[in-house]
């Protein structure tokens, strides 16, 4: 009986004890819990640093967006979010650059005794033609055969220009005039830049142009085209 008792007292002279002990200091468990948050931060803290090391600033912006969202407080965060405007900055520029070179559409194809290379544009926006709406096209060709020539194309509609033409270029703001001819042919809707070399070297220096052309029955529409993304090695021997 009296060892039940003691046992009974057991519980209450653990619970006496633990009270006595003193409480934990905060700055401690501060100290603590601010470790923890560093540890768990430091795998997306490396891939940021790995991310920057290697300059590849679109992996090292999603790191540090995910630092700042997931990891907010902690050293890592701090560090990310002062470099997050630049990052940010040098995304917006390599994002833009990759869509002006998405415009362009280059092809290697089989043509007579070698091979045809083409580097082909779209206008920004269609133009009103022939009742509808109609894409402009410019193409960069170079052929075994035929040699290198430029020439807008359209899917619907008619150039005006089979006598030779006048085409107003407006080059980032600036005005040239390049001379048109469209062939007399009707195996495609296509008017011919007589000084090709000209042309070339307007897009391969130049932001944006605009070329306005004769059309069918009169008048005129223009065609603007975001040219800075072309890229010339693609046409050996145009530079």
């Amino acid at each position: 009986m009296a060892q039940m008792k003691s046992r009974a007292w057991l519980p209450l002279l653990l619970l006496s004890l633990a009270a006595c002990k003193p409480a934990e200091d905060p700055a401690a468990v501060a100290a603590r819990e601010a470790a923890q948050r560093e540890a768990a931060a430091a795998p997306a803290q490396k891939a940021f640093a790995d991310a920057l090391a290697e300059e590849n600033w679109e992996r090292a912006w999603a790191q540090a967006d995910f630092l700042r969202r997931n990891h907010a407080g902690t050293e890592a965060a701090r560090e990310a979010e002062s470099r997050y405007a630049e990052l940010e900055s040098r995304v917006k520029e390599i994002r833009a650059t990759r869509r002006l070179q998405y415009l362009w559409n280059y092809q290697d194809n089989p043509a007579g005794k070698g091979r045809q290379l083409t580097a082909a544009i779209d206008a920004k926006q269609r133009i009103e033609l022939d009742g509808g709406r109609t894409p402009v096209q410019l193409i960069f060709r170079d052929h075994p055969e035929w040699g290198r020539s430029s020439y807008l194309v359209l899917k619907r509609g008619d150039f005006n220009c089979y006598s030779g033409c006048n085409l107003k270029l407006t080059i980032d703001g600036k005005s040239r005039t390049l001379r048109g001819s469209r062939p007399d042919t009707d195996e495609a809707i296509a008017m011919f830049i007589t000084d090709h070399r000209a042309l070339w070297r307007i897009f391969k220096t130049s932001q944006e142009v605009t070329i306005e052309f004769p059309v069918k029955p009169s008048g005129t529409r223009s065609a603007t085209f975001e040219v800075s993304g072309l890229d010339p090695e693609k046409m050996p021997g145009w530079n």
